[in-house]
């Protein structure tokens, strides 16, 4: 019995339809397309900032509460030029490095430690729920104590801003690594500090960034309130120390010359350093927007 052969269809071609006429892109205005640039939208924040500033004072007429958004910027180039900001700058940005570069460190192994053995978890738990909700400069006092005046009692409160919330930050991203990059992980022989830094790291570096980032927010306004209280030791003092000496003189622009001082470091930090990072990485390999 012969199968049956089946049907030749017919071959066709259908015609295109042509395109709709689309019109040519409309060109924005010049506003518009100026308006998408962020640092120009962060400027114009900054700068309604300074004029109300710059209002405020004139209205309030008294130069010692509340001096004039123009005395302050004055005050801040005179003592730039001068080299008196730069020198307290350098020191507290000294200090502020190796506390923060220690509390890294220190949050990397124990946050390693946690995720490899159950000791660890429970080290890292009990110990971020008793220290955590510590605030860093009350610890100061036992750090004079046991340290003497001098930057090691500065550096001491530094690491514990720095480790506890960066060790938070680090755990939640590496429990929240998928399953599949650490089965892959352990399928190419992967352990212990090779398998954190080559599959656990990469994974989870939104939440260290993230982490980064609190940490030196919290870093920096400790040391400048640690040296606030702390003063300054063996004849320097940071941008905390220029307040509190500016303060007790009655010099009030300058001491607002010095927190925009300090602001101005936390704005390069955060726009400049952590951007570039984050661009390099995160956003570059599509983790986040």
């Amino acid at each position: 019995m012969t199968r049956p052969i089946p049907p030749v269809r017919p071959e066709y071609e259908r015609p295109l339809e042509p395109l709709a006429e689309t019109k040519s892109e409309e060109v924005l205005p010049i506003y518009q397309r100026l308006w998408q640039y962020a640092w120009l939208r962060k400027s114009l924040i900054l700068i309604c900032l300074a004029l109300l500033w710059e209002i405020a004072a004139r209205l309030q007429g008294n130069e010692l509460l509340l001096p004039s958004f123009t005395a302050s910027m004055k005050a801040l180039v005179e003592d730039i030029s001068n080299g008196i900001i730069p020198s307290r700058a350098v020191t507290s940005l000294e200090v502020l490095i190796k506390g923060y570069a220690a509390g890294v460190v220190l949050a990397f192994v124990l946050t390693s430690l946690a995720v490899s053995t159950q000791v660890g978890r429970d080290i890292l738990s009990t110990l971020t729920s008793m220290l955590n909700p510590l605030p860093p400069i009350a610890l100061l006092p036992l750090a004079l104590l046991w340290f003497g005046l001098g930057q090691a009692s500065l550096v001491f409160v530094l690491i514990h801003s720095v480790l506890w919330p960066l060790a938070l930050n680090m755990y939640t991203g590496f429990t929240g690594v998928p399953e599949t990059l650490r089965m892959a992980g352990r399928n190419y022989g992967l352990r212990g500090l090779r398998y954190v830094l080559l599959i656990l790291v990469p994974a989870a570096l939104p939440s260290i960034i993230a982490g980064l980032k609190i940490g030196w927010a919290f870093a920096w306004r400790t040391l400048i309130a640690a040296e606030l209280v702390f003063g300054a030791s063996s004849g320097k003092g940071g941008l905390g120390w220029y307040i509190f000496q500016n303060r007790n003189e009655l010099y009030t622009d300058r001491v607002f010359a010095g927190l925009i001082m300090v602001i101005l470091f936390g704005l390069m930090v955060e726009n400049v350093l952590f951007r570039q990072l984050e661009q390099r990485t995160v956003t570059k390999w599509g983790m986040t927007r």
